[in-house]
């Protein structure tokens, strides 16, 4: 009777963590989307309220790394157990820089709130909606066990990287027609590389849960579009 309650102690404690980063990820899914809507939507005072809403991703990485330290000591995990606590810190760090992300874009959208949107909303939009699907999915991966579609967002980063290539070469092209645009299209340039990596963080995440999962890595060159100007980008 006393294994079983040992069993069943320490299966709730992977429950427990599962819950954590959930929560996490949820936290972080919310950040990403109210970001992006108060950039399109030039919302101010909701960009104000992302960017102080950040302490609480950041309190939740820090219980998922006390906990998982403890799992580690006190339980001393094997084989698939391991991999998962393992997974779980890498997981939060990545979700943690996620929320960072997302908070800056919040700064910047109450600078360019009161500045001309050069070019349009749509690009950043669309951007801002596949880095969410992707991120979103890739939690779910964790929460399920579910490499497969891990592995589908580590394969779907490709038109997140178009999307931020086209911003890229739109905001250049408006900073050479008028040198006043350059300010607005610095901060809008920042926009862009924080939603991509967002995207870079969502497939991170992917990885570590197929490794997690299946007990191998995937490939290392996964689809990419064209970086060829990702050095000159802020």
């Amino acid at each position: 009777m006393a294994s079983e309650r040992i069993v069943k102690s320490y299966e709730e404690e992977l429950k427990r963590l599962r819950e954590l980063i959930a929560r996490m990820g949820g936290l972080a899914e919310r950040q990403v989307a109210d970001a992006a809507y108060a950039l399109v939507r030039r919302d101010s005072e909701l960009a104000g309220e992302v960017v102080g809403r950040d302490a609480p991703i950041d309190a939740l990485e820090r219980e998922v790394d006390s906990f998982c330290v403890r799992l580690l000591a006190l339980r001393q995990p094997m084989a698939s157990d391991l991999r998962f606590i393992i997974a779980a810190l890498k997981i939060s760090q990545d979700i943690e820089r996620i929320g960072d992300y997302a908070r800056n874009v919040a700064k910047r959208a109450i600078i360019v709130s009161g500045q001309p949107f050069l070019g349009g909303v749509n690009g950043f939009q669309w951007m801002a909606q596949l880095v969410q699907r992707n991120l979103k999915d890739s939690i779910d991966a964790f929460v399920k066990d579910d490499a497969d579609l891990a592995e589908r967002v580590w394969a779907a980063d490709a038109p997140v990287d178009d999307i931020y290539t086209g911003i890229f070469r739109e905001m250049l092209t408006h900073m050479m027609e008028d040198p006043r645009n350059i300010t607005a299209c610095t901060h809008l340039l920042f926009i862009a590389k924080n939603f991509e990596r967002i995207g870079d963080h969502a497939t991170n995440i992917a990885e570590t849960v197929h490794y997690a999962v299946r007990g191998a890595s995937l490939p290392d060159d996964r689809p990419k579009a064209d970086a060829s100007m990702e050095a000159q980008t802020p």
